[in-house]
């Protein structure tokens, strides 16, 4: 507008000039075109945006329970909502009951958690360790984290070089040792019932890891015969009851209830072995039980629970997701043991114990000592120990490597029980 404004004042100026030139005594007039001026343009650069952050994971679970079990999967759940609230933004999403899902892979559940918008997914049973592996492989750019599993063990039995996954697991002997330590301190029958799921590698290590810290509490604290102690195994085939797939947890429960095994301690996802105890004590008998896997596990039956070992995700699946965010992320197997310092500090131990009203105060503070133990050093995977068939695991005085403990091969001897 400018411009034209300038060349309009211009055109006027010129002509009054002719008109008074026509006036005038003639003369000899110059006369320049107008000179037509621009705004002057200035060198801008285009205007820069900021840089859009890249959006934030989308964390997928596949649970192989309830995300409400009461054990397990519902501890896995919280490690998420753990994630949520310490990186805002990060968004959860999960498929649960999985082991129940017939006709569908653990792999394909997965894959409808990535058309949810998940690029993080989670598989949280040893039961989906290859399926876990397949999807890895077929979705490179996913990235994945698998509880309990050993594939990103460089010197495990089963190592697969994968980029895009991480293995992660508590060093839940330690929990399980705790619990023995509880049930020897307080059964008044010197039997000990372990319901156990399924037998693997873990299950069995788990299941012997109860039996060394209730043998040690036996012996040191209540000065008893090893030999006095009875432990027995049963295993029901599964994490959680499946009917007409799994033995009854619920029977096997009362099975040793009714047959002199006076606390139980559980190994399954679910809360039947606490369950069980309460109608019992309502019925004048009196037994306890152990839960596993979740810190609010007692809440089912208070005055019947000795207690919990819990595992404790949530910290560890903010790291793997930070690393995701920051572009860090790669291949990593970690066995995480407890915090020491505090066993249930909630943003540092993977592994802790929650008392339960049934463990007697007396019991309370041996249990504390015993904890105390384990964190000056004591070791309960020492030799001399057998395996259950006597052959020989442990020469006197040689620790278990971590590869011996992972793998353990069958149960130690002293243990009642199926080992495969």
């Amino acid at each position: 507008m400018l411009v034209k404004r300038m060349w309009i004042v211009g055109t006027i100026f010129i002509i009054a000039a002719l008109v008074l030139s026509a006036c005038a005594t003639p003369t000899a007039v110059v006369t320049e075109a107008p000179v037509v001026t621009e705004a002057p343009v200035v060198a801008t650069e285009a205007p820069t945006e900021a840089p859009t952050a890249a959006p934030l994971p989308v964390f997928g679970l596949v649970l192989i329970g309830s995300a409400a079990d009461g054990g397990w999967s519902q501890a896995h759940y919280d490690g998420g909502l753990y994630v949520e609230e310490k990186i805002p933004g990060v968004k959860v999403t999960y498929i649960d009951l999985a082991v129940i899902k017939t006709g569908t892979t653990f792999a394909q559940l997965a894959d409808e958690l990535v058309a949810q918008g998940a690029n993080v997914i989670l598989f949280n049973s040893d039961d989906m360790k290859a399926d876990s592996t397949q999807f890895a492989k077929d979705n490179p750019e996913i990235k994945v984290i698998m509880a309990s599993g050993d594939q990103q063990w460089k010197e495990g039995k089963d190592y697969v070089e994968l980029a895009n996954m991480v293995n992660i697991m508590g060093k839940m002997e330690y929990g399980k040792m705790i619990a023995g330590c509880a049930a020897a301190l307080t059964t008044q029958t010197g039997a000990i019932g372990y319901l156990g799921p399924l037998t693997n590698d873990e299950t069995r290590r788990l299941a012997a890891s109860v039996y060394l810290g209730a043998k040690y509490c036996w012996t040191t604290y209540l000065g008893k015969p090893a030999e006095d102690l009875k432990f027995k195994v049963t295993w029901i085939g599964g994490w959680v009851n499946i009917p007409g797939v799994t033995s009854d947890p619920t029977q096997v429960a009362d099975d040793f209830y009714n047959s002199g095994y006076d606390v139980v301690v559980s190994g399954i996802d679910t809360t039947e072995a606490l369950v069980e105890a309460d109608k019992m004590n309502a019925a004048g008998k009196q037994v306890w039980a152990v839960q596993y896997d979740y810190k609010g596990a007692c809440a089912a039956a208070p005055k019947s629970c000795l207690g919990v070992p819990y595992f404790n995700w949530g910290p560890f699946y903010v790291k793997y997701i930070q690393q995701v965010i920051d572009g860090t992320f790669g291949s990593a197997f970690e066995w995480a043991g407890p915090d020491w310092s505090n066993i249930n500090n909630p943003d540092t131990s993977m592994i802790g114990f929650v008392k339960g009203e049934g463990l007697s105060a007396d019991n309370g503070t041996k249990v504390d000592q015993f904890i105390a133990e384990l964190a000056g050093g004591l070791n309960l995977w020492k030799g001399p120990l057998n395996l259950q068939d006597g052959t020989a695991f442990l020469a006197d005085g040689v620790e278990a490597t971590e590869f011996e403990i992972w793998y353990l091969p069958q149960l130690l001897q002293g243990m009642e029980g199926l080992s495969q």
